[in-house]
Parts: structure tokens; sequence; C-alpha cells
């Protein structure tokens, strides 16, 4: 049983949201705006947010990129904005998930479901030989997964990543040296294809790379895929 905030300001969509999740036997705590969400995480950390994007008080991706100071729960964005261009801002600010208005609820469920996880204990990096991996390249670098605890840390340094990114990083970790493809990581590591699949799983190999500076952990393989470049420094 998971703790899910929802917020959306639409009464009949945040009950019926609400009701789905208590049939998935989860504790659905709801908030008709962004007034009070901020104070009730730091309280008590949910293990997933349902947050729209259009709300009265303010905007859910500011709001989401503000709430990654302090909290790394899943957060799955509901809103009416189809562009491509609104999809890749939710993934940058943080966002692990971006169901279009309007939606099945049951759809919603699955995506929650899986969310949920993706964001357990269970993880790649945890079966991995290896939890601590070095580059040469750009002066020489390490970085280290700690599975027990989902923290990554990168020369020393802790990285705050999303529960997408851990599993994509940790996957392609797991695989040190081999070309693998978009699709294979949504199978394995999203457990879903969403709409605009590719750019999902490019947007947040940017966002690793952003957050792992100029070291070149993640290659590009141009119509293939990525590669992880580091070895285990054990090796």
């Amino acid at each position: 049983m998971a703790n899910v905030f929802v917020v959306e300001d639409n009464d009949g969509l945040r009950e019926t949201i609400a009701s789905y999740l208590r049939l998935e036997e989860h504790t659905a705590t709801c908030f008709a705006r962004l007034a009070g969400v901020e104070e009730a995480v730091r309280m008590q950390q949910p293990d997933l947010l349902i947050l729209d994007v259009m709300l009265p008080d303010g905007d859910g991706f500011s709001f989401a990129r503000r709430l990654r100071r302090h909290s790394q729960a899943p957060i799955v964005f509901l809103t009416a904005r189809t562009s491509e261009s609104d999809r890749i801002t939710g993934f940058e600010v943080g966002g692990d998930d971006y169901v279009v208005k309007p939606f099945s609820n049951k759809e919603l469920m699955l995506r929650v479901r899986a969310l949920l996880r993706r964001s357990s204990h269970e993880s790649t990096v945890a079966r991995s030989p290896a939890s601590a991996w070095t580059i040469e390249e750009d002066g020489g670098h390490e970085l280290e997964l700690d599975a027990d605890r989902h923290r990554v840390s990168h020369d020393g340094a802790a990285v705050t990543v999303t529960a997408a990114e851990w599993k994509i990083l940790g996957y392609l970790a797991s695989n040190p040296g081999i070309v693998v493809s978009r699709e294979r990581l949504l199978g394995a590591c999203l457990d879903y294809l969403a709409d605009g699949s590719e750019r999902t799983i490019d947007t947040h190999i940017k966002n690793i790379r952003i957050k792992l500076g100029k070291a070149p952990w993640v290659e590009t393989v141009r119509g293939f895929g990525y590669r992880f470049t580091g070895r285990a420094r054990d090796a």
C-alpha cells in the first residue's frame, strides 16, 4: 500500500482518481491547489504524486522543480497540454510520467503501479556485480550507486536523481560497454511504452548527463542507443 498525493483542482476528477487509488488499496491524500502541498510533503514524504500542471494558485512544472530540492517521490503530471515541448519540460523539471487529459483511469492506475515498482528498492543496480565505476576521460572520475539507499555519488559528491534516472543509469551501468537501445531501456526501466517514448529516454539521458557534469559516462551510439563507458572500480 502506498501513500499517494493527488493535486487536482477539478473536484470530480480528483475524487475519481482517489477512488481508483483506494480500490488499489493505496492511501489518497487530496489537494485542490498547491497551497499546503509542499508543507505536507515535508511532514510526510509521499510514495508518489499525481500533479495537475495548471492549478488556480500556480504552475505544476514550477512547483515540481522546487519540490525536487527535498523530495524524490515519483511525479505523474496530469495536463491538457499536448505539445512535445510541454512533455519535454515535464521530464526536465523532474517528472516521471506525463498523462494527457482526457485519459483512462485504468491506464493511469497502470502507470502508477509501474512507477511504484520502479521506485521500490528492487533495482537492477542491486543485482549488478559492481556498485562503483571509474572513468579515465576528462582527468578521471568515480561514480557510486548505493542500491540500499538509492543514492548516487559522483567524485564523492551526492547527486540527486529521479526514480526514472536511477533506473536508467543503473541499467546502463550494469551493462558496461554494451550498446542498449532506447526500446530496451523503455521495457527494462520504464515498464511501458509512453507516447513520444524515444524522446522520453533522450530527455532522461540528457538530465543524467547534466547531473554528472562533463564526465562522458554515457555515450550516444547514433542510430542504435546508448553505452555506459565506465569500468568497475575493482576490475
